[in-house]
């Protein structure tokens, strides 16, 4: 059945294809069916001119549907795996991250190297030194919820 519609619809089964590939990228975008959807534009536009030569056989087509598909997908990724935009907000959705570097004071001691801090309106649990509550400390790096602090000396 399937054959039979492709041979009926000749050249225009590729773009067919593709419409439908196409659509199925905006109902679920991942910037991945875009690529396979430009191979079967491809194919269907080389269809139209080879469509009735002996050379242009649904095997040859398949293969070069697959290569295409392929190689789009791997420029596609190059492509927007190279160009990354700059945001004035780099660690937008890396909270932890963004704290390093920040100073603070111990509202609770650091006692077995475990303590606590508050940070704006967030408690955060804090290893380091041990030190008294009421030392200023900067945050030196984040592993999950846990921060990493080193005491200020003056």
């Amino acid at each position: 059945m399937i054959a039979s519609l492709v041979t009926d619809l000749g050249p225009w089964s590729w773009w067919i294809l593709a419409t439908v590939l196409l659509a199925a990228e905006l109902v679920a975008p991942g910037v991945f069916l875009i690529w396979i959807g430009a191979a079967a534009l491809v194919i269907g536009a080389v269809s139209l001119a080879l469509w009735d030569t002996a050379l242009w056989s649904w095997h040859v087509q398949l293969l070069l549907f697959a290569v295409l598909s392929v190689a789009f997908a791997l420029l596609g990724r190059r492509y927007y795996g190279r160009n990354h935009a700059k945001t004035d907000e780099p660690f937008l959705n890396q909270r932890e991250a963004s704290l390093i570097g920040r100073t603070a004071t111990l509202h609770e001691p650091i006692s077995e190297g475990r303590g606590r801090i508050k940070l704006d309106d967030t408690w955060w649990p804090v290893q380091g030194e041990d030190a008294p509550a009421g030392t200023r400390v900067r945050i030196a790096s984040a592993h999950g919820r846990t921060l990493t602090v080193e005491p200020i000396l003056n």
